[in-house]
């Protein structure tokens, strides 16, 4: 295996492997510089010529069936809710949030990666470089951290259902998630500026990737970089939702439901409240495979056997994977969502439940109010 030697930069360049997300990396005497964006490993992993052939089959294929299912389903969901009016409700505003990061988590992250893996070159230019790590860095925390503002849309409604009333309108859910994301474009805006291509030698053959070219010169940016992406994109937010989810199920459990609500009203609260839990923790199992890999990576430890390369690869695929499963668990979990998939693939016209409204008695009169139900 050939390795190119940058006197500039003082590191090895080595195409024996690829980043979570994304590209080549480069060595920097113990520590390995990736970035989540198209690839699957982080170590000079041995690979020749015969191997590189078969992940450039094999991972195009994989990954173009990902982002089949995975724009189809997304697709479908974001067309159900926008064009459904009694479906727009709190809880489904998140969930055309969530829908629309994985959606466009397929489209600028997984073919590009297949891409990188299946041609010798990055052959889409600087700028292209750029954005596609920017976009898929924010949809990673846009996904992450949707589920965290579900996990309180859900308290809100268990906890306090009767004072929460006022809060969860669709108006102020709008305005929470726009903020949201508006505050993960701002913050990786670093992001954008520290990509770009890299020109190296491999085989004899002049090769180019698209990487993180700011921690060539410095290599705490790779240890930064990984630990805030494991800390702020896995561990607070996820943390959230268990904190939140530990005060539900002590509410259920323990505790009075508070507001006189109809048998009907708490059903659905529960059965909306079991399907995010559900996705969540699909959510923490397909994501934890890849950090544990990069906090390892941090330490500069990762073998770099072939085995490692491809639980690497595996890896990359289940966090990939995480993105197209929603639909389908929308599909099997909620009556409202599989109904309206029906009608959108089979031209019928689906009526949807009586649940749709929520009723919840204060005071001795009902008012009704849009149901969590999806």
């Amino acid at each position: 295996m050939d390795i190119y030697e940058d006197s500039t930069f003082g590191v090895q360049l080595s195409d024996s492997s690829e980043d979570m997300l994304g590209s080549d990396f480069y060595k920097n005497g113990s520590l390995t510089n990736t970035t989540p964006s198209t690839g699957y490993g982080n170590g000079a992993i041995s690979r020749d010529e015969f191997s590189e052939r078969l992940v450039a089959i094999i991972v195009p294929i994989v990954f173009a069936i990902i982002v089949v299912i995975g724009f189809i389903g997304n697709m479908l969901v974001i067309i159900v809710i926008i064009s459904n009016k009694r479906m727009v409700n709190t809880t489904n505003i998140l969930i055309l949030s969530l829908a629309l990061a994985d959606l466009f988590f397929i489209v600028f992250c997984v073919p590009f990666t297949a891409a990188a893996h299946a041609l010798p070159r990055w052959p889409f230019g600087k700028i292209w470089c750029k954005i596609v790590q920017y976009l898929t860095y924010v949809c990673a925390y846009a996904s992450v951290y949707t589920l965290a503002l579900m996990s309180l849309d859900r308290y809100l409604a268990v906890v306090h259902p009767i004072r929460s009333i006022s809060i969860r309108t669709e108006r102020n859910c709008c305005i929470v998630v726009s903020l949201t994301w508006f505050i993960i474009l701002l913050t990786n805006i670093p992001i954008y500026l520290q990509f770009d291509t890299k020109s190296y030698i491999y085989l004899g053959e002049e090769r180019n990737r698209c990487i993180n070219v700011k921690a060539l010169t410095d290599s705490q940016i790779t240890v930064v970089f990984y630990v805030s992406f494991f800390v702020f994109g896995y561990v607070v937010p996820l943390s959230l939702v268990c904190i939140l989810y530990g005060f539900m199920l002590k509410r259920l459990l323990f505790g009075m439901v508070p507001g006189n609500q109809s048998a009907e009203s708490i059903r659905s609260k529960k059965r909306v409240t079991r399907m995010i839990i559900i996705v969540i923790i699909l959510f923490a199992i397909c994501w934890l495979p890849i950090q544990i890999i990069f906090m390892i990576m941090t330490t500069g430890e990762y073998p770099t056997d072939a085995f490692s390369f491809w639980v690497h690869m595996v890896a990359n695929c289940l966090a990939y994977t995480n993105s197209c499963i929603n639909p389908i668990l929308y599909a099997f979990l909620s009556d409202n969502f599989r109904k309206s998939f029906r009608k959108l693939l089979c031209c019928s016209s689906p009526t949807l439940n009586t649940y749709d409204y929520e009723r919840t008695q204060t005071r001795g009169s009902m008012s009704t109010k849009k149901s969590d139900a999806v």
